[in-house]
């Protein structure tokens, strides 16, 4: 049972920017310089997403809403670089077209495991399907990381048998529209990804990134040729390759993690804050979260004083109440309650 129905309209947003994050010593640590400018780029973190949308509904519309309309920006942007390769005759530029085809087409299958993600659970998918946008978050991995492969080997293989490219002027200009088209959605992708929670949707905008990049090298493969260095195209090439390597550990370790249950401790931190200073709430013993796609699950266990069942209740309705303003993406946690004169030890179930 959701916790969020009874009140979701009580006070809609009253204290939506409210909380400041501390990141004191136990927040995170991000590089800096030039460094943590790269790092920003394509390794962006998805931990602010617990000031996000708190109806389920309306964060998959979101999600779905930024997958369509980049699709087409980036269909729009192959149609335009389909067109200057049929002036041009480049067979370079033919190669970053098909890529960036193909590419669009990862958000297919994200864009199933969001519709997928909204249908009620099932007797034997109890917790929902979810998870489905994690699993579409490992399949655009695999396709970034095949598409590093191609894109050495091409390279390697234009060391050995350079190919003299033509038109140069007209590859300039199609990939400056590659870089361009994409560069576009993935500021949206990743924008819209932090907010609704979704770190497979970040994925997708850091890949539409890289495939800019990647666009942006022939730019300057071809500028390297029209300078009179031809192996500037090989090279830049094999430059791509090694940097969307070292790139996709960072989307590799997020979509691991939440594939692995991993939480961010923040949002621990910060609904344990919440508990604990909810009224009657002695302490709490046991609190565990876990993303399922880009919803948050949980179960608390909170020690009250000796009272009737019916005081632990307002105590435990209170916590849902509280919890829900604080972490709008949580979609169902599950409150037990203890009284503190016999606090179980952990792993017995008895009120």
């Amino acid at each position: 049972m959701s916790i969020r129905e009874s009140h979701h309209h009580e006070h809609e947003h009253e204290h939506e920017h409210e909380h400041g994050h501390s990141h004191g010593p136990g927040g995170h640590s991000h590089p800096t310089g030039i460094k943590g400018f790269l790092y920003g780029l394509f390794v962006p973190h998805s931990h602010d997403a617990a000031d996000s949308i708190d109806d389920a509904l309306e964060a998959s519309t979101q999600g779905v809403r930024a997958l369509k309309i980049s699709l087409f920006v980036l269909l729009g942007t192959t149609i335009l670089q389909f067109g200057v390769v049929l002036i041009s005759g480049s067979v370079a530029l033919l190669a970053d077209t098909i890529h960036n085809f193909s590419d669009a087409l990862t958000a297919v299958p994200l864009w199933i495991a969001f519709v997928l993600g909204r249908r009620i659970a099932t007797k034997r998918y109890s917790y929902g399907f979810g998870r489905a946008e994690d699993l579409a978050g490992l399949f655009i991995i695999a396709v970034v990381a095949i598409s590093a492969v191609v894109a050495a080997f091409q390279s390697i293989e234009r060391f050995f048998n350079p190919q003299s490219i033509h038109n140069l002027w007209w590859v300039v200009a199609a990939g400056l529209i590659g870089f361009a088209g994409n560069e576009i959605v993935a500021i949206y992708r990743i924008r819209v990804g932090r907010k609704i929670g979704s770190a497979a949707l970040v994925a997708d905008g850091v890949h539409a990134r890289i495939d800019g990049f990647t666009s942006l090298a022939v730019v300057v493969g071809a500028i390297g040729v029209l300078l009179g260095f031809p192996l500037a195209d090989p090279i830049v090439g094999l430059l791509i390759s090694v940097a969307i390597i070292v790139l996709l550990w960072g989307t590799v370790r997020s979509i691991g993690r939440r594939l692995m249950d991993a939480i961010e401790p923040e949002l621990i931190d910060r609904a344990r804050e919440t508990i604990e200073h909810t009224p009657g709430v002695l302490s709490v013993p046991r609190l565990q979260l876990r993303w399922v796609g880009h919803r948050l699950h949980g179960t608390a266990t909170v020690t009250v004083a000796d009272t009737p069942l019916s005081d632990a209740e307002k105590v435990a309705h209170e916590v849902e109440h509280r919890l829900a303003h604080e972490l709008p993406n949580l979609d169902d946690l599950t409150v037990r309650t203890v009284t503190d004169a016999n606090v179980p030890a952990p792993g017995s179930h008895h009120h």
